[in-house]
């Protein structure tokens, strides 16, 4: 990773390039780091998730050299302590809130951490692969940071995105996480290609549990927000533990799918592979 031009300031440890946001939780509830941490280990979405990124780097990057990778809206850094094993891969760690960056320290003193703001990144033309895993979704103005992530990307690199699918799954849950919008593949493809990018792959996923995930939020009333975030935020991502344990096998399918290349037509969450043109 290069040197930026833009200056920094060091909070709590942490080289933070956009200091005025590092504690505010505009985009992201105060207490969604806290849940995240004791969930994120068992939960059948997240190792989904990472097992999905891991094969999609496989196939699209370069693994006959060194690689380096940037995680924009890292959060405690479960994706990047998975990647951190693949051995060719030099991980930087990013988000806005100090919060998530000080867990995520704690779980990876072998990754760098910094706090930044994705609208804005303050690098250029310094890494091979910028990831946003269901980071788009809590910003405004995403197509900024499209464009920021294309000047900090080096010639050909590439754009990893997971985004959650369907303004009609809209729910509860999108609510608490503090979401703009959930995403059509026409829209997520549209605005990268206005980018500059050349969408080479996208893919649903959570496929085979779609009917029941689709079910669920149609069917479940409108609720009003509880004054106790945090348990109502733990309550609508935690499941009992065979049932989470029968979705991780179920979940394979979808895996052994985009492992083969296959793109699934539906799905929760939608993901793109897009290089910079």
């Amino acid at each position: 990773m290069s040197e930026p031009a833009a200056a920094w300031q060091e909070i709590d440890g942490i080289r933070c390039y956009a200091p005025e946001l590092a504690r505010s939780h505009t985009d992201y509830p105060s207490e969604g780091f806290d849940v995240t941490a004791a969930v994120e280990a068992r939960s059948f979405w997240c190792r989904t998730r990472i097992r999905i990124v891991r094969r999609i780097i496989e196939r699209y990057a370069d693994r006959a050299r060194t690689l380096d990778m940037l995680d924009i809206g890292c959060g405690i850094g479960g994706i990047v302590g998975a990647l951190e094993r693949m051995g060719n891969l030099r991980l930087t760690g990013s988000e806005i809130y100090l919060s998530g960056l000080q867990y995520a320290r704690q779980r990876l003193p072998g990754v760098s951490f910094i706090q930044l703001d994705a609208t804005r990144i303050p690098f250029s033309e310094s890494f091979d692969i910028i990831g946003a895993f269901d980071v788009l979704e809590h910003i405004e103005h995403d197509e900024q940071v499209m464009a920021s992530v294309r000047n900090a990307l080096r010639p050909g690199g590439l754009f990893l995105v997971t985004v959650p699918q369907y303004p009609w799954m809209w729910s509860h849950l999108d609510e608490i996480v503090h979401h703009k919008r959930r995403y059509t593949k026409a829209e997520l493809t549209g605005k990268l290609t206005a980018a500059g990018y050349a969408v080479e792959y996208t893919t649903s996923f959570v496929t085979p549990l779609f009917p029941m995930m689709a079910a669920s939020r149609l069917l479940s009333p409108r609720r009003r927000h509880s004054a106790d975030t945090r348990q109502e935020f733990e309550s609508e991502v935690s499941l009992p533990g065979p049932l989470n344990a029968l979705f991780d096998v179920v979940m394979r399918l979808d895996e052994a799918l985009i492992g083969l290349g296959l793109s699934l037509p539906f799905g929760g969450s939608l993901l793109a592979v897009a290089r910079k043109r």
